[in-house]
């Protein structure tokens, strides 16, 4: 079996900057075109993060335009990763939040590691944010409408074993046994035959996914005007702000 392992790698933390999210956007679609592979196994470069979700400094001060552009890639990335041919396995080796959390729930199937300091969910409330609709959707189709519900008004981050109790992952493993486990898992996925696994999926997911090819449009724009009312931006420059002191 040809198993391609995709790590993300924009250091320190993987945040979904423009320039990030086409390189992901560019080789997951050579990789759905190179029909040698049936899976992708997903992880990161970066220690203790797998990834902390849209770069805020791309969100921060920029005109319109920027933004459409911004938030189409990222649209595009998570139909392309939910919509795939492909069995996808999302080896979460650090923690996961916000859009890096959309990334593993477009998976196939999430595996994290035991570590009490790793967390996965949605945080968006707590920067005065709201997850797009399509994040919802996502989400309540893993956990369900009322874990959902809590997870997403509180913005929670779940360690590992919440996150296994909730459903938001599917397995718990020890740190150095991620890979190995990831490797296990794929291999079971694929002994089902690809054609009936793919119309199986797509007959599972084409209806969350075409409520976005719909909406496309409104969607960006419902973003845009959200974005840059002056007091998102202001908490956004905010928050910015308290990272990189403690950063320095």
């Amino acid at each position: 079996m040809r198993v391609a392992v995709l790590k993300l790698k924009n250091p320190p933390v993987n945040s979904l900057s423009l320039e990030f999210l086409t390189e992901l956007n560019i080789n997951l679609e050579k990789l759905e075109n190179d029909k040698t592979f049936r899976g992708i196994i997903i992880t990161s470069d970066c220690p203790r993060i797998f990834s902390a979700g849209l770069d805020l400094k791309e969100l921060c001060g920029k005109n319109p335009a920027h933004y459409t552009e911004y938030y189409k890639a990222l649209q595009n990335l998570w139909l392309r990763l939910y919509l795939s041919n492909l069995v996808l396995i999302s080896a979460i080796n650090g923690s996961c939040i916000a859009a890096g959390c959309l990334i593993s729930l477009a998976c196939d199937y999430r595996i994290l590691a035991d570590n009490p300091k790793y967390v996965i969910g949605m945080n968006e409330t707590r920067l005065g944010l709201v997850a797009p609709f399509w994040f919802k959707d996502n989400l309540v189709n893993t956990i369900g409408h009322r874990a959902s519900e809590r997870a997403l008004q509180l913005g929670l981050l779940f360690p590992p074993a919440e996150a296994l109790q909730v459903g938001i992952v599917d397995k718990v493993v020890p740190e150095d046994q991620v890979q190995s486990t990831a490797l296990s898992v794929m291999a079971q996925w694929l002994a089902v035959q690809d054609h009936a696994r793919h119309l199986t999926k797509n007959m599972m997911r084409k209806s969350t996914a075409d409520l976005l090819v719909k909406q496309r449009d409104a969607d960006i724009q419902n973003f845009i005007s959200f974005l840059s009312r002056d007091s998102i931006q202001k908490s956004l420059q905010m928050y910015l702000a308290k990272l990189t002191q403690n950063k320095g």
